[in-house]
């Protein structure tokens, strides 16, 4: 997905978009950026690539070259960035997280007309940033060329700009899909701009200010001011919550480590009330982001939280870092090392943060069962994804069939099937319990249950017609 950090102060802000972007490095594994600017030596820039090294490794050698008052910095899971472009409205910085799913038809639509160009990448494509800033450029000013992006892109846009006047200028999505928060420094005069409230915490700024969906504010050393106002209608993106917030973050005002709490103690509910709370040893969470679900669940349930399995990470920090597909898979299993204490002749459930293409749980399982478990039952923090996002990237699929809920939902009755997803999403329904039922067979489960969209919505705590929810029921 990426994540950006930006900070702007009367002091140098070097370090603390270093430290700031670095924070983001959960949201991205591709590329990475820094750009700082200052009067003497005006903008300087970095980008590596973060495929096989970590963030702060690749840009500790770069931090005597850069310096200034004001600065950004960027995890992308994409393009190279953040870009710095030279245009009729000056020479500024650009750094955008989202997803545009109409680039071809804005692309050949500029290129129609002489005088447009693009830089191509090696696979021929544009970089979405680049283009996203010649269409900001379309306008005789910042506000007029975001809003213009904005009404252009399908998808989403998040973005911020950096100056030559030494401001940073941040837009949130028209929607509100991803935040963007404000952090005031709580000893030198100063502002920093993040997704994830915690980065700008740990360098010393104190919560400000959350932007509104569609909101466009300029932030200076000395304070801020809304340039475009915010709208009410909201989307934001429920998998902050449940996957790839970090847990020390609040969005809209709620704590991700709390609301994974609350939703493994709301699954755990339903399942007593279903009947369908198995005799247990030990609740247990597929690390990481399942584990504070998990802390939930066997909370509510009175079964001990133990961890059957643990992730060796000091040298493969992300199992989908490496580029070839094998290597990931050999990866991820040669990550997990077992406890064969808390697992031999035990009866354990598990809870994931969801399920989405089922592609390493298989083997999971395999090995649980390899270590001597007795039985493995799995729960799902969130319901059965049912459709790819067209609005960020963390379910993105060449073909619904990458879905395991839809592959499983094709095998069991053809095309027919597709024209039933809300039943097979309702585990209550004849379809959803022949669904489960499939998914154990194929997997190994001895039973599964997914958190429901009503228990979900719950656990976030907020207006439910403000989280979007398209990657489950397909409404936009």
């Amino acid at each position: 997905m990426g994540g950006f950090f930006g900070a702007v102060s009367n002091r140098d802000i070097t370090l603390d978009v270093f430290f700031g972007v670095d924070y983001h490095s959960h949201l991205g594994t591709r590329r990475a950026g820094m750009i700082t600017l200052d009067k003497d030596h005006g903008f300087r820039r970095q980008i590596h690539s973060i495929e096989n090294t970590p963030f702060r490794t690749k840009f500790e050698k770069d931090l005597n070259d850069f310096g200034g008052n004001c600065g950004i910095g960027c995890i992308s899971d994409m393009d190279p960035q953040p870009l710095l472009v030279r245009s009729h409205l000056g020479t500024f910085a650009i750094t955008t997280v989202g997803c545009i799913g109409n680039v071809d038809e804005i692309i050949n639509e500029r290129l129609s007309n002489p005088g447009h160009q693009f830089m191509a990448m090696g696979s021929g494509s544009v970089n979405t940033t680049e283009l996203v800033a010649a269409i900001i450029n379309e306008k005789e000013d910042f506000v007029s060329g975001i809003r213009h992006a904005m009404d252009l892109i399908e998808g989403s846009l998040t973005l911020l700009i950096m100056k030559e006047d030494g401001h940073i200028i941040a837009a949130r999505d028209r929607m509100g899909r991803l935040p963007v928060l404000i952090g005031k420094d709580t000893v030198d005069q100063g502002y920093a701009i993040s997704f994830e409230s915690f980065a700008y915490q740990k360098l010393g700024y104190a919560d400000e200010y959350e932007l509104g969906p569609d909101e466009i504010v300029e932030v200076g050393a000395d304070g801020y001011t809304t340039l475009n106002p915010p709208q009410d209608k909201m989307k934001i993106c429920a998998f902050l919550w449940t996957y790839y917030g970090y847990p020390n973050s609040n969005y809209e005002g709620v704590n991700v480590e709390q609301f994974r709490y609350r939703n493994g103690e709301i699954m755990a509910k339903n399942d007593a009330e279903q009947g369908k709370l198995p005799e247990l040893d030990y609740v247990a969470g597929i690390p990481d982001s399942g584990l504070p679900h998990a802390i939930g669940y066997a909370g509510e349930c009175k079964v001990p939280f133990a961890r059957p399995f643990v992730k060796y990470t000091p040298t493969w920090p992300r199992s989908f870092m490496p580029a070839n597909q094998s290597v990931r898979n050999r990866v991820a299993k040669m990550k997990q090392v077992p406890v064969p204490e808390l697992i031999k002749g035990k009866k354990l459930l598990f809870v994931d943060d969801s399920i989405v293409r089922g592609t390493q749980m298989r083997e999971t399982i395999d090995f649980l069962y390899e270590a001597g478990a007795k039985e493995v039952h799995m729960r799902s923090a969130c319901p059965p994804i049912m459709f790819g996002c067209k609005y960020l990237s963390f379910s993105r699929s060449n073909s619904p069939m990458e879905l395991l809920s839809r592959r499983t939902i094709q095998e069991l009755e053809g095309d027919e099937g597709q024209n039933h997803l809300e039943e097979y999403a309702d585990a209550t329904t004849e379809r959803g319990k022949c669904m489960l039922k499939k998914i154990c067979e194929e997997m190994g489960f001895d039973s599964l249950s997914y958190q429901s969209l009503d228990g979900m919505l719950e656990a976030i705590g907020i207006d439910p017609e403000k989280v979007c929810t398209y990657c489950w029921n397909g409404k936009e």
